[in-house]
């Protein structure tokens, strides 16, 4: 029975989800817990449903997310939105890095709807990914789509691979970047950008 104001608006390919449910059962199994035990007996299901939701990323098209809100504009200013919250997964361990991207372009004719670049920047992120490469396909996939004048990305991220395992180290950041056009050529261009961040690569 639903609660009063409460919508479920989960969706979920059943299939996949009883797949995974089983596989999730056997690796319960293995790490030495009774998956019959009354706390874990939906936790399969749980578990699947996450990691679904998690990589959700591969079901979009981040390009098509761009087409569907371009609008022609004489404007050549850079546009900026900054600390986008970023959750994504490690591909070697499959654990989260979380942090917040910062994304620019220069129009050259064509702006896009604000709303639409952390979509991008989601539909990259809710997948196995490295940070470097997600970096990457946020800038690609802007300078492709809109063809801007440049294109600038910067990502700033703690990864539970390095506090929770391995080196144990809590407060680490890793920041990674990557430019195009114009804030790849002018130094002033990208200096700017930085400093409206608020983000140092020294």
């Amino acid at each position: 029975m639903q609660e009063k104001g409460y919508q479920k608006l989960d969706q979920y390919d059943e299939a996949r989800v009883k797949e995974l449910s089983c596989h999730y059962k056997e690796i319960l199994r293995l790490l030495g817990e009774d998956p019959e035990r009354e706390g874990l007996l939906k936790s399969p299901e749980r578990i699947a449903k996450a990691m679904l939701y998690c990589t959700n990323g591969y079901d979009q098209d981040p390009e098509e997310i761009l087409r569907s809100a371009l609008f022609h504009e004489d404007c050549k200013q850079m546009v900026v939105v900054k600390d986008i919250e970023l959750y994504s997964l490690c591909e070697h361990h499959m654990l989260p890095f979380v942090g917040k991207a910062h994304v620019a372009y220069i129009p050259n004719g064509t702006i896009v709807g604000l709303s639409k670049i952390p979509r991008v920047v989601d539909a990259y992120a809710r997948r196995l990914q490295v940070q470097e490469r997600l970096t990457r396909q946020i800038k690609d996939c802007i300078q492709q789509t809109l063809n801007p004048i440049g294109v600038a990305v910067v990502i700033e991220a703690q990864h539970m691979c390095m506090s929770m395992r391995g080196v144990q180290k809590q407060n680490s950041v890793t920041t990674t970047s990557d430019f195009s056009g114009a804030f790849m050529k002018d130094a002033k261009t990208r200096e700017e950008f930085m400093r409206i961040i608020g983000v140092s690569l020294h």
